[in-house]
């Protein structure tokens, strides 16, 4: 598939009174069209940041974009002034945030906000704005849409508020469409419902999808591909299924250790992965992940690890997958994983032989 943006060595600062927090560390990535990409990891690792420097969204100050950039259609988006930004946010990438009640603009109806981009963009106005507009609800799946029109957020719930956001972002037929944790602040229902609507508008539309998110079992429903995003920097990428059954990190192991699943004893505690992420003040020498990894060797402490290529559309940054690193014994759930769904693959032979190499 053809890429349609490019993020290449990614830096965003935030300067503090207590100093400058490297919030994202040289993240590189590829989207391609049509496709999802979820980013992955958990709260403080940098996954908003990143979405919101694609966005230019960024404060500055505190925030900064120190280095990188960011290719969409042969452009750097990083270089592209003000006023140029204007065009292309909400016309050509556009986002959805995680609260609809903070996204949304209390004081007008729902007819202006989603008509406020067909006209800035579209110069739609008129019948024509009003046509478009029932067209995008219908879409989002907002029932009896002509008496939405004059409605305002606080008499819609929070479902329908998002559908609304969707709505927003959808109005001008974007060719990227960032989803920041889009279903966090909703009930698990309600939740379902709209993953299945983004599914469903990517499908009718061909929208390429950045989803940001710290739930896992959301990545398995929506994903194509995967990154998994720890201390600023991206430590995993693959397909869904070598994120879910091959991970050859410590730290996705960790993630998918610490999901609940149907069979689990209620009465133990779930699985948590000890200790919290460093401060990025002061971003730690080596693998920022090394006093959380009970795998973690001298070099870890020592030296930043590399991407290690395991296929053509896997790589992980762990000293594990060096040729000189010994033998060890992934946790109990990532070996029935793999042994389950993957049992022919390389990764669930090696577990076999008594050990990931």
């Amino acid at each position: 598939m053809e890429t349609i943006l490019s993020v290449r060595d990614l830096t965003v600062a935030f300067h503090t009174y207590a100093g400058t927090v490297q919030a994202v560390r040289g993240v590189s990535f590829d989207l391609k069209k049509g496709e999802t990409l979820a980013i992955v990891g958990e709260s403080g690792s940098g996954k908003s940041v990143t979405s919101k420097a694609i966005m230019r969204l960024i404060p500055n100050p505190p925030g900064e974009i120190t280095n990188g950039e960011i290719i969409f259609e042969d452009r750097d988006l990083v270089k592209l002034s003000d006023k140029e930004m204007q065009k292309v946010r909400g016309r050509d990438i556009a986002m959805i945030f995680q609260d609809p009640m903070t996204s949304l603009n209390p004081t007008m109806t729902i007819y202006k906000q989603i008509a406020e981009g067909l006209k800035r963009h579209q110069g739609l106005t008129g019948d024509a704005a009003k046509k478009r507009t029932l067209e995008l609800l219908t879409l989002v799946g907002i029932p009896n849409p002509e008496a939405r029109l004059k409605q305002y957020p606080h008499q819609l719930s929070g479902g329908m508020r998002q559908r609304i956001v969707i709505a927003i972002a959808l109005a001008c037929n974007p060719k990227v469409l960032i989803a920041d944790e889009p279903t966090t602040a909703l009930d698990v229902t309600i939740q379902a419902q709209i993953l299945e609507l983004l599914k469903d508008i990517q499908q009718k539309t061909g929208t390429a999808i950045i989803f940001i998110t710290h739930d896992l079992g959301v990545v398995a429903n929506m994903a194509d591909r995967v990154a998994v995003m720890y201390a600023g920097k991206l430590i995993e990428k693959g397909t869904v299924d070598e994120i879910f059954y091959e991970p050859r990190h410590p730290y996705t192991w960790g993630l998918l250790g610490s999901m609940p699943r149907p069979s689990d004893d209620r009465s133990q505690d779930l699985p948590a992965i000890p200790g919290t992420p460093p401060n990025l003040l002061h971003p730690p020498t080596g693998d920022a992940f090394a006093p959380r990894n009970q795998y973690a060797m001298k070099i870890d402490f020592e030296k930043e690890p590399p991407f290690f290529r395991i296929t053509d559309t896997h790589e992980a940054a762990t000293w594990l997958l060096h040729p000189q690193a010994p033998y060890v014994e992934p946790p109990a759930a990532i070996r029935d994983l793999a042994l389950k769904y993957r049992p022919d693959s390389t990764f669930a032979k090696s577990l076999l032989k008594g050990g990931l190499k």
